[in-house]
């Protein structure tokens, strides 16, 4: 299915960009969420139309996420859980608790924006976590894991 993206998509293309992609996923995915539009001669007319207004609305977008972004940068976010004697966690810390703990210290963080290098967070010890603001805004902090007993 051939659509015009509203958006940049990461290794799909940039916005404007007149894309084939599988069905589903248009239908099921870049549809609903409105990063893309079907490229048919209406809405790629439309899209001419709005072509400057889309822009701007864009600049607006990743001006704010690196304005979030510098606020975030290098901020460090202490987690506490329960923890056997060896420092192994019962359970484990999840984007959701690091996104949690983040809006707790006042910043605005989507669970879907945090990023770890290697799944969930399952022993004590500090570890460097991205946070995706946008497609071209990424910052790194620190998420501390500390023990209870």
């Amino acid at each position: 299915m051939q659509i015009i993206l509203m958006e940049k998509v990461i290794n799909l293309g940039s916005l404007g960009d007149v894309v084939n992609v599988k069905n589903g996923y248009a239908r099921n995915f870049l549809i609903p969420q409105g990063k893309a539009k079907r490229a048919t001669t209406a809405n790629m007319a439309e899209f001419e139309v709005r072509r400057a207004e889309i822009i701007a609305a864009d600049k607006a977008k990743l001006a704010d996420a690196q304005a979030r972004g510098e606020k975030l940068a290098g901020a460090t976010v202490q987690i506490s859980q329960k923890a056997g004697v060896d420092g192994r966690l019962f359970g484990s810390v999840t984007n959701a608790d690091i996104a949690q703990a983040l809006v707790a210290s006042g910043f605005e963080v989507d669970k879907a924006q945090v990023r770890t290098a290697d799944g969930h967070l399952k022993s004590v010890g500090d570890y460097t976590v991205s946070i995706q603001l946008h497609t071209d805004v990424t910052v790194e902090i620190t998420v501390s894991v500390l023990g209870e007993h």
